[in-house]
């Protein structure tokens, strides 16, 4: 199922160590619900994700008492009524799979439903939030799956009011990495693997794989980039090679695609800034584009530089049109009811709200120009 309120995913401990190492790659991971420039490529996580850290967090603050089946169907029937504000109007996220003898088949996507119901935490007592998960599973499984749901629910909340402790003991991973201009990735492998055996203690293989396995892959990929980076010993040509060397010894999964992906765009930025530098044709950013990412996307880009530079040209326009007016000693009223009248001629709503931005970006580049 879609969703327009799903939970956001963000790193934990590498992100503030990438942003500081890693100046020209880009390792964030991309999810399938997310779009990047013009090539609606899917969007990141690197250790851990939020909807895991601050449902943690929340659930650490009380206890979750799970109800009885008797209980739940006091309070709801669906498990739909009376959603709080966060969640009405929204499209359920995630999914129950039974196999054909009913019993459950774990999948991510029954962790995205269990996320989903807890983003209203904080609006929702925890019991009530429990009860609404129940009967929601009921109304819609059969038995025995819908007790399996139930049970594997009821030891991810478990799960989440247990991460916690391990966060403490490994402190600001981010605030380390920002002192020292380098991540400790020892530290960051040893919280991996604490989380991996907190996992065991509630989850068996199966769920484990089903629940994090992906974002697990995108974890030790990342981690992996930080290291060829943080390798003094190798050269640009050596890093690059080794980043390929790992992707390729990847096993085919829609994470090895997304990965790979990835990768094609953070050269492609690369090679485009490059490129614009070196004042290449359209006909040759294209060519470029098209390799890497193929013609669709590179038509899109190259329609997207064509809307940028229409931008920028009337965006000189405008700056040279406005100075002028105040230059003149107009009165400053009289003054601003033509500069508003300039910017509804020259630029639609949209661009309108990007003009003080990037008023104030041009600024920046002039003072830092050499």
């Amino acid at each position: 199922m879609s969703n327009n309120r799903r939970p956001a995913y963000l790193s934990i401990a590498i992100i503030a160590a990438v942003i500081i190492v890693m100046t020209a790659a880009v390792i964030m991971w991309f999810k399938p619900d997310r779009t990047s420039m013009a090539l609606a490529q899917p969007a990141s996580n690197v250790l851990g994700d939020e909807a895991e850290g601050s449902l943690s967090a929340a659930l650490a603050a009380g206890q979750m008492l799970p109800t009885t089946a008797t209980q739940s169907q006091s309070l709801f029937v669906t498990g739909l009524e009376r959603l709080p504000r966060s969640l009405k109007g929204t499209q359920i996220d995630g999914e129950i799979i039974i196999d054909e003898k009913k019993q459950l088949v774990v999948t991510e996507g029954l962790r995205r439903l269990f996320d989903y119901f807890l983003s209203a935490l904080g609006e929702e007592d925890e019991t009530v939030i429990f009860a609404r998960v129940e009967s929601y599973i009921r109304h819609h499984t059969p038995e025995p799956a819908a007790s399996q749901a139930v049970a594997i629910f009821g030891k991810y909340v478990a799960y989440l009011k247990a991460l916690p402790e391990i966060e403490k003991r490994y402190g600001n991973l981010q605030l380390q990495a920002t002192k020292s201009g380098e991540l400790d990735l020892s530290a960051v492998t040893q919280q991996k693997q604490d989380v991996a055996n907190l996992r065991q203690q509630y989850f068996d293989k199966s769920t484990i794989t089903a629940f994090f396995g992906a974002g697990d892959g995108y974890d030790d990929y990342s981690i992996e980039m930080v290291r060829i980076n943080q390798n003094t010993q190798m050269s640009d040509v050596q890093k690059q090679a080794a980043r390929q060397d790992y992707v390729s010894r990847l096993p085919d999964s829609t994470t090895k695609t997304n990965i790979m992906q990835q990768a094609n765009l953070g050269e492609l930025i690369t090679r485009t800034e490059q490129m614009k530098a070196r004042g290449a044709t359209p006909e040759a950013l294209y060519n470029m584009r098209r390799e890497l990412v193929g013609a669709p996307a590179a038509e899109r880009l190259a329609q997207v530089d064509q809307e940028d530079a229409s931008f920028d040209q009337r965006f000189t326009q405008y700056e040279t049109q406005k100075n002028r007016l105040l230059s003149q000693g107009v009165d400053a009223a009289q003054a601003q009811i033509q500069i508003n009248q300039l910017e509804q001629q020259l630029f639609d709503d949209a661009e309108r709200k990007r003009l003080d931005g990037y008023a104030a970006l041009q600024q920046q580049k002039v003072v830092s120009a050499p």
